[in-house]
Formats: C-alpha cells, structure tokens, sequence
C-alpha cells in the first residue's frame, strides 16, 4: 500500500487489501445483513441500524457531533442530538462504521474532536465517512436524478429531499450516472493554509469513466478547489489534472473537515470536456424467457439456488431444469460427490453446448415460507464476482431472470445494484428477462450527451 496509508487502526483492519475498498465491502455487508433483518428504506434510519447491531445510541448535549465509546464488553455511540438533522443522521451512521474496526474497544472515537490534531487520523476518519455513504445510501434512490448530469449546487438541493450527507450523495449519484463521471474527495496538504496544495484521498468511478486517477495525486493551491473555503461554498472550472484527460470540467463544495482541522474538505465531481457522446455498458432489461438467451456467441444462463438440496424446486429453475434437464442432473451430482460443495456463495457452471451454459450461484438461505427474506446479499455479490470473471475469461454474456427478487424475497433495486457492481464494472453484458405481466422501467438511450454549460 505505499507510504500513503499510516494509521495503526486502519493498517490492521485491511492487512493486505486496500482499505478504501475494504471498508467499502464491511458497510456493503452490514446493511446486507440489515435488510436481510429487516431494514427498510429509502429513508434508512441510521438508529435502527444501529439496534439491529446491539449497538445502544445515547444523547449526550455537550458533545459537539458524536463518539463511539467502550461500554460493556462493546461500545455505545454517543451524540449530540440538537444538531441538524441530516448532520445527526450522518453523524450515527459515521460511528457506526467506527465499530466495523476491530479495535473500536480501545478507546473514544469522535466524530470531532478539536484536540485530535492533524495527524494520520484523518485516515480513519475518511474510511467511517466513505462506510457512512454506504449506510446511509445502500439502494438505488435517486431514481431519474442519476440519468442526467446534475450540477453541484443540485446535488447540494438534494440533501434535503433525501437526509443524508453531500459525501453520501455524491457517491450514490456517481455510482448510479450512466454518463462518464468521477466524483472526488480532497484535502489540503497543509490544513489550515488558504494557500495550500490539495491531495486526492479517493476517487469513484461512474461505469462510463474510464481515467484511474492516483490516491496521493496532488494538486496546485491555485486549483479550482481553493475557491472552497467554507462548507457549502461551491466552485466550477476546467483544469488539467495527473493521470486525467486534458481540459476536465470541475465541480467542487466544501463539507466538513477532518478533525481538529479547520478548513473543509473538498469533494466533487469530474467530467471530461470536448467529448459529446459515449457509448456504454448497461444492464438490457426486456421481456422474455431466460431459458431461451437471445443473441448469439458464448451465453451465460444465471439462476439463484439454496443451500438446502441440490433439487432444483423455484419456479424458474423448475422451468430451466425441464429445458435443460443436463444442468440439474450435473448440479445434482456435483453436489452428491461432495456436499460440503453447497454452501452460501457457491457456484456451479456447466457447459450445455452450442455455445450455451449455466451458472448456479447459492445465495439462498433454505427454503419454503419465511417470515424474513431468505437472500443472502453477500453470499450473491461473492457469487457474481467468480461468474463475471469465468465470463469475462470466456467472452460470455450473461442471462437472467430476476434473481432473488422471486422467492428468495430480495429487493431487486438492490440486487440490480450488486450486478451492476460485479458484473457490468466486469465488462460483461447482461441481459434481465421480465415477464410479460411484469413492468420494465424506461432505459437511458445507449448513449448519453455530455455537454453542459458550466
């Protein structure tokens, strides 16, 4: 990892993965694990989460935001509940990523704390700010907002409709932008310095953006971004940037700073300039039969089972196995020569031949009525990442019902997001076969005009 990451508690937390990502697959987890229990949204309420946890939530007055404390063989989060509500809201889920590190118990963590000094805790504090987004803005919410490029100062109008914090926005609506987009989070090399350079601490990627921008990047005081000198102050220009196409339009607004920092930090968002239209990936969502792939080359058919017994019993695999009686024999036996084989997050995949095969991912927990969804959200996202990579290797695209959303009771909103993040990031194209009864929402067009007057 470089020289870029020091701080104790997040070089245990990772080891050997980058800790941007990890902490991004801990927060994906938890709020698997929450609505799988039940959680419900959009909005999400941070205090439920936190019960779900067995985390207790306490109002504390004098605390300026909130903190995390050991309590109990655990830890409580404390806060502060006369401030603003979406602060409140972001502040709860902040802390509650606090307890994804394994050693929260340690010692208080807060959300600010004037006499942390600008030290390498910014690191931590960035981690529990990206996890926050996470929690706060699991599922698609945005609906129409994500098709169209949106300027900064929308964005910032959002906040209100939807309670939760600009990082938390600017991420949802970057991850959903079906145009060539990537937002960025920045700090001043030297905090409380008008006139300092800024550092790049992480960047998303829309699926349409191309560039890998460096973590560590640094940028010239002068920047577009040194307009940003208070939260909420915004900024718009074209800049050059390392590792970046030329002539990139900038938008940028000041939020909250590290603590014990007293300049804010920047986020925004990039597009590139002098480029019209772009052609991207997409998930192609028609009516149909997925036991009938249209198209032609190497076809993936995907299915969800459980993991109770290799006997294929849900309405769609009932219907792939009368069509393709070959993959439910060759799951039966794969399962009967092992049965430790059958397990959350498994996979199967047997060629049929004529350029068709099937892919069996076990994302169910058991079977028959359920008072709670029996999807296992982490179990499907483990599950899609190996059958991209097989497709990928093998230049498949891939079939499919709407997995999960049947009988295993998952929430296809979300369930469209996982694919979106394991598989079409893949390169892989995926077509979703919709009965017939069932209604399709209106796709974007296939390309997507970029042009904005800024």
């Amino acid at each position: 990892m470089g020289d870029y990451w020091t701080n104790e508690s997040v070089l245990a937390f990772a080891g050997s993965r980058d800790p941007l990502e990890a902490v991004e697959e801990a927060a994906r987890t938890a709020v698997f694990e929450a609505v799988e229990a039940g959680w419900k949204g959009p909005p999400f309420d941070p205090f439920e989460l936190a019960r779900l946890r067995d985390v207790e939530v306490i109002p504390r007055n004098e605390l300026r935001e909130a903190r995390t404390v050991p309590a109990d063989g655990g830890v409580a989060i404390e806060y502060n509940p006369t401030r603003p509500r979406d602060r409140v809201r972001f502040s709860i889920a902040h802390e509650i990523a606090h307890t994804l590190f394994g050693d929260v118990t340690r010692e208080p963590r807060y959300r600010h704390n004037p006499s942390a000094g600008p030290t390498d805790g910014w690191q931590l504090e960035m981690l529990c700010n990206v996890a926050a987004a996470e929690i706060l803005m699991p599922t698609e919410v945005l609906g129409e907002h994500a098709r169209k490029p949106m300027r900064i100062e929308e964005l910032m109008a959002l906040r209100a409709t939807f309670g939760v914090s600009t990082e938390a926005l600017l991420r949802r609506a970057t991850k959903l932008a079906n145009y060539p987009v990537a937002m960025f989070a920045a700090a001043r090399t030297h905090p409380d310095a008008l006139d300092s350079s800024f550092r790049i601490d992480y960047t998303v990627p829309s699926l349409a953006w191309g560039p890998k921008i460096r973590r560590g990047t640094e940028l010239p005081g002068e920047s577009v971004l040194a307009a940003c000198t208070a939260v909420g102050f915004t900024a718009r220009g074209e800049e050059d940037w390392p590792d970046s196409p030329r002539g990139l339009s900038v938008q940028a607004v000041g939020t909250p700073p590290y603590p014990g920092q007293r300049l804010p930090r920047v986020l925004g968002w990039l597009r590139p300039k002098g480029v019209s239209r772009v052609k991207r990936i997409q998930i192609d969502e028609r009516h149909g039969d997925a036991t009938r792939p249209h198209g032609s080359g190497e076809r993936m058919i995907v299915h969800l089972v459980n993991d109770r017994t290799a006997n294929w019993g849900g309405q769609f695999a009932r219907a792939l196995s009368q069509r393709h009686p070959q993959s439910q024999d060759d799951f039966r036996s794969w399962v009967d020569e092992d049965s430790a084989r059958l397990h959350l997050g498994a996979t199967r995949i047997v060629r049929m031949g004529g350029g068709l095969s099937v892919a069996s991912v076990v994302a169910q927990k058991g079977y028959g009525p359920s008072k709670k969804a029996r999807i296992r959200y982490s179990a499907l996202r483990d599950a899609l990442s190996a059958v991209a990579s097989t497709a990928a290797e093998t230049g498949a695209s891939l079939h499919m019902p709407r997995i999960g959303a049947g009988q295993a009771g998952g929430r296809w909103p979300l369930v469209r997001e996982i694919i979106e993040e394991t598989v079409i990031r893949a390169g892989v194209p995926v077509t979703v076969y919709v009965p017939p009864s069932q209604e399709i929402a209106d796709d974007p067009e296939p390309y997507t005009e970029l042009r904005l007057n800024v």
